[in-house]
């Protein structure tokens, strides 16, 4: 029996009944590959079942306004995905008539699918031989082929694409590439996969060879960046505070934050309120400030870790655009503020 075959016959029995298989429809697939990219399953499908009850149709996502898709989106991080989806939304929408491209060249063109999306979708929904290539699929082969050529380097991306194009069932392409992904993600997982009832476990190179804990291999990540971020928290005896969209290009771009003084390094209360930066956000009026956490919150992205502190002041009045403060919760926010805001109480 071949490997595919073994792989589509163990898919058989143990898949997870996902919603987003029970249709070939590619709108509400592609919603759920984009939902899942950097995302796991069970913290994902709420935001699927969200997005489609907000959102039926690529015509009522197409239509909607940025910063209700954002907010909607609030909590799964990595927001140019959000952007991108809804850019894509009126793309197909409005230039392609609402239907989507049925070819793998033809989803690659659109923002935001790269090669793994364009592969699921055009093989779940077209039938197309595209095998997918994700981190689930990188695990399986390199234990599976014992293969130690590093995942994120070129040279391994190419040859495991090669490697899965050689290997995917060409009958059933759907459910080979939806099998080999479960796989991964339920049994050959990264910590502790099951070998013992693996039905590859008498030709797994990796198990024979005592290679489980060392395959697959990656280089090493891009060093941390440390940054030391300070909220002021606005309150004035009108009970408004200030919110402010982040324009810049980075991280959460078009979400909206309170004022942020960012130093190099953790400050305490007398040298924050000695900064220029500070003085200017409080405009040379009287103000109490307290410190809402001790400890830093540390937020963890990819390739950086965020030290917040959330500063409290209060005063009597601010020239600043303000918002009344039972509002602030409308605003999408980076789930840093986010979790502030459900803890702090006005």
């Amino acid at each position: 029996m071949t490997f595919s075959q073994h792989l589509i016959n163990w898919y058989s029995i143990n898949k997870r009944d996902l919603p987003w298989r029970n249709t070939t429809n590619p709108y509400p697939i592609w919603l759920s590959e984009i939902i899942l990219q950097q995302t796991r399953v069970e913290q994902g499908m709420p935001y699927y079942f969200k997005f489609l009850k907000k959102f039926p149709s690529i015509q009522d996502l197409a239509t909607a306004d940025e910063a209700t898709v954002l907010k909607l989106w609030q909590g799964l991080g990595y927001y140019s995905r959000a952007r991108n989806l809804h850019t894509t939304a009126k793309y197909i929408a409005f230039e392609l008539e609402g239907v989507f491209p049925n070819t793998f060249e033809g989803l690659l063109k659109l923002k935001g699918v790269g090669h793994y999306t364009a592969s699921a979708i055009a093989s779940i929904c077209f039938n197309l031989p595209t095998p997918v290539v994700d981190g689930n699929v990188f695990r399986v082969l390199s234990r599976y082929f014992g293969i130690e050529t590093p995942i994120n380097s070129p040279k391994g991306i190419k040859e495991f694409r090669t490697l899965a194009a050689s290997l995917i069932n060409h009958e059933q392409p759907a459910t080979f590439n939806q099998a080999i992904m479960e796989f991964g993600a339920t049994q050959c997982k990264p910590q502790n996969p099951y070998c013992l009832h693996c039905p590859f476990n008498d030709s797994c190179i990796a198990l024979q060879k005592n290679l489980i804990k060392s395959l697959p291999v990656k280089l090493k990540k891009t060093k941390v960046r440390h940054r030391y971020f300070n909220y002021l928290v606005i309150k004035t005896n009108n009970n408004e505070s200030v919110i402010k969209e982040r324009t810049l290009k980075g991280i959460w771009q078009h979400l909206f934050e309170f004022p942020l003084i960012e130093t190099d390094s953790p400050v305490n209360e007398n040298t924050l309120i000695n900064l220029d930066s500070f003085k200017k956000e409080v405009e040379g009026r009287s103000f109490e400030i307290s410190l809402y956490n001790d400890i830093d919150i540390v937020h963890k992205l990819s390739h950086q870790h965020l030290h917040t502190k959330f500063w409290i002041v209060e005063l009597e009045s601010i020239e600043q655009e303000t918002v009344p403060i039972d509002s602030l919760k409308q605003y999408a926010v980076p789930v840093l503020i986010h979790n502030f805001l459900e803890e702090y109480t006005f």
